[in-house]
């Protein structure tokens, strides 16, 4: 495998940000109770981090290490931003249901964090790969958990709705008779221990 691919293939698996690395939990069991909230996190979290990593790594060596950690935060402001007002005019919903989480997206530890461990060392181009990949990797972590409580816990898979169509999918056994629990904050915690659970017993098989 190429080293540009095993960098935007690292975080799907090997690092990932939610489920290895246990980082943005805040927004993970916080927006993780319907689909439709994952991936409009995800999504947008995928944008900031792409474009951050890429302006913090081409600014690497003109920024002062004084205010390096401020300079990101401005950074990272600007494309949360964009994010903010895109979702607010075409997507309401989402950006309702997404609420302080959004904003939040500026201080998120995963964005922080890849700028000062990775893009602040780095090309552009190995930033953008490292930006895309832990971006898709959260989006996939904080999918899986949304749609795991939602079908359990509801009984329904919520999409972003189109037209005439409320987004809403049934599902008739698990609608009748759905664990309630797990639209709680407990069942947040307790999905995310299982899983987590999973992604390290395959981790240490993958090390055998």
């Amino acid at each position: 495998m190429s080293a540009h691919m095993k960098e935007l293939t690292k975080g799907l698996f090997k690092e990932n940000p939610t489920f290895i690395i246990l980082l943005g939990m805040c927004p993970t069991l916080g927006v993780s109770t319907m689909v439709s909230n994952a991936l409009g996190m995800g999504l947008s979290v995928i944008f900031v981090l792409t474009f951050s990593n890429m302006a913090i790594s081409a600014l690497r060596k003109i920024i002062p290490d004084t205010i390096r950690i401020p300079s990101y935060i401005v950074i990272i402001a600007s494309f949360v931003t964009i994010v903010e007002m895109v979702l607010h005019a075409y997507v309401p919903s989402v950006y309702a249901a997404l609420g302080v989480y959004l904003p939040l997206i500026v201080v998120n530890c995963i964005i922080l964090g890849r700028a000062e461990a990775f893009a602040n060392k780095n090309t552009v181009l190995d930033s953008a790969l490292d930006g895309i990949g832990m971006g898709i990797g959260f989006t996939m972590s904080l999918t899986l958990i949304a749609l795991i409580r939602e079908v359990l816990g509801s009984g329904t898979i919520t999409l972003f709705a189109v037209g005439g169509w409320d987004g809403v999918i049934e599902i008739p056994l698990l609608n009748e008779s759905p664990i309630g629990v797990l639209t709680l904050a407990s069942g947040a915690l307790l999905v995310m221990g299982y899983l987590k659970a999973f992604f390290n017993w395959k981790t240490s098989r993958g090390q055998k």
